[in-house]
């Protein structure tokens, strides 16, 4: 049974999620905040459920050794070390839709705010001042909207700005023209451009290497006149700084932020600024979506750790719970074949490309990728070194490309894989399909075609196709006491090249292996383990 640690605070019916799900469950909603504890203990689980208090950092996941997923309650993964995490393979979830609505409806809550100066004309009001003329503010009917960003929470707050008869404007380099039609906004290519035009400006997008600091001095220099900035998004996509100071000189006329550098803000260059409004962070801070990212990220982490399905991780491809079972046996089968190429490859790697033909081409090709990239790579890189999660980036890091073909059924076994893997000396090929009984087959290596299952260890051969050869390499593998479980062959024509693929029952040690290879009708001898 699969065992999930819960250490911040999540509502307790994921608890009962997990547990309907046959998943063990630690609830130990304090535990985030004692990071030398939670390292402890980390190694006993299977699975990591936390908000934003937890801190999955590398030092912690070193020492998660049965680690395999970290669900995040909520959008921003910020406190998970993904490259850690994705080195590790531990897949890393969030729940991108549970506080969409909450968190669109408090960036609106906060223009109306900052519009019409709602939080200082309240604390003057309940001061027994009464100082209309104080708080004139501005009409948002009629105003200019531009987004930053469009995606799940940015079109929501689009749809409720449109019904308050806003014109939006939006920012969003992966928006088409097609999705800003759909979701009623104009596109806007230049960032520049829609911080000249828009009255109120809002942010929607996850702090990057890219976005950090998307919000400069420089470009809030650019901002039109008069216009109002939001920030429930993340902290650091903007220059508080320069902010504060637009505010002073009277280029912005009001800001409102949820988010900021340095959280928990108990100071900040923008506390206490004329017609600043500030909260701690609470756009998804609602019962409703607080409950909703707690059961989304108990369903998700369930079914992965029970069905193998992988649904909203940010380093992993996404499976649903019905294609898991259909790609157990191909994944497999895709394992066997990069394991084949990267023990047999000699040279530094510099393309692979895959081939899916017939029925497997209809399938979620992604985690086939990782896979046998996976596979490919372990024997260059080490067991630690690479898994279905790094394996995409192990392989660019590397300099490999990777090519994925979809191709009509064909020849006698109608679907089947064949990776191809070009070395700086040379090219090698290796094909497989799934048999009836839900097992693996090597059925072509080098072009040669030849019926083969897998074992865990087994022998490769090129050689001269001469007579005497099974002989020769039978003898020498019973004097070496080497059982033979299973023996295949193939050539390209008679006396021609020609390849065996042998299982045994152990594996093969080096020694014995220099003796096959002096052989004299072997080319190559390799000991291959799966």
């Amino acid at each position: 049974m699969p065992k999930v640690l819960i250490s911040d605070k999540l509502s307790t019916a994921a608890v009962q999620i997990f547990k309907d799900n046959g998943v063990e469950v630690d609830f130990q909603p304090d535990l985030g905040k004692d990071p030398a504890r939670l390292a402890e203990i980390i190694g006993n689980y299977d699975g990591l459920a936390i908000r934003s208090a937890t801190k999955a950092t590398a030092e912690l996941i070193a020492k998660a050794d049965n680690l395999k997923v970290i669900g995040r309650a909520g959008i921003g993964v910020d406190n998970v070390d993904l490259a850690a995490a994705s080195a590790k393979g531990i897949v890393v979830m969030n729940t991108p839709f549970g506080n969409s609505i909450t968190t669109a409806e408090h960036a609106i809550a906060m223009m109306f705010a900052v519009a019409r100066q709602i939080p200082a004309a309240d604390a003057s009001t309940q001061a027994g001042k009464w100082e209309k003329s104080k708080f004139m503010g501005t009409e948002i009917s009629g105003k200019t909207l531009g987004l930053i960003g469009s995606g799940n929470i940015g079109s929501v707050v689009a749809s409720r700005a449109i019904g308050l008869k806003m014109k939006v404007i939006a920012y969003d380099p992966f928006l088409s023209e097609d999705r800003a039609k759909a979701i009623g906004v104009t596109k806007i290519e230049d960032i520049d451009e829609l911080l000249g035009r828009a009255d109120f400006i809002t942010l929607h997008l996850p702090k990057t290497a890219q976005t950090a600091n998307l919000l400069s001095a420089e470009r809030i220099a650019k901002i039109k006149q008069g216009a109002y900035l939001i920030n429930c998004a993340r902290g650091g996509l903007v220059d508080e700084a320069a902010v504060a100071e637009a505010l002073k000189s009277g280029q912005l006329k009001g800001a409102a932020f949820d988010v900021y550098a340095d959280e928990p803000a108990k100071e900040n260059v923008l506390f206490g600024l004329p017609n600043v409004v500030c909260t701690p962070h609470l756009g998804a801070a609602t019962s409703e979506a607080q409950e909703n990212v707690a059961l989304q990220v108990a369903e998700q982490m369930s079914d992965y750790l029970v069905r193998g399905a992988i649904s909203n991780a940010i380093n992993a491809p996404s499976v649903t719970a019905e294609e898991a079972p259909v790609l157990k046996p191909w994944i497999g089968l895709a394992e066997m074949l990069g394991g084949f190429a990267g023990q047999v490859t000699d040279g530094p790697i510099k393309e692979i490309e895959i081939e899916f033909v017939g029925k497997v081409g209809e399938l979620n090709m992604q985690p086939l990728v990782a896979a046998l990239t996976a596979a490919l790579l372990k024997p260059l890189v080490g067991e630690g070194g690479v898994n279905m999660v790094s394996a995409p980036v192990v392989a660019r890091d590397r300099g490999i490309k990777i090519t994925e073909i979809r191709k009509d059924e064909q020849g006698a076994f109608g679907t089947y894989m064949r990776l191809i893997v070009t070395s700086e000396s040379q090219q090698r090929s290796v094909a497989g399909t799934i048999y009836s009984d839900g097992k693996p087959r090597f059925i072509q290596i080098k072009g040669i075609g030849l019926e083969a299952e897998p074992l865990p260890y087994m022998l490769y051969t090129t050689n001269a196709d001469i007579p005497g050869y099974i002989g020769a390499l039978g003898m020498t593998l019973g004097t070496l006491g080497v059982n033979i479980a299973t023996f295949a062959l193939g050539r390209v024509v008679k006396d021609g090249e020609a390849i065996a693929l042998v299982g045994v029952d152990a594996p093969i040690d080096d020694e014995t292996l220099e003796t096959i290879a002096s052989l004299p009708q072997v080319k190559q001898a390799k000991a291959l383990a799966f």
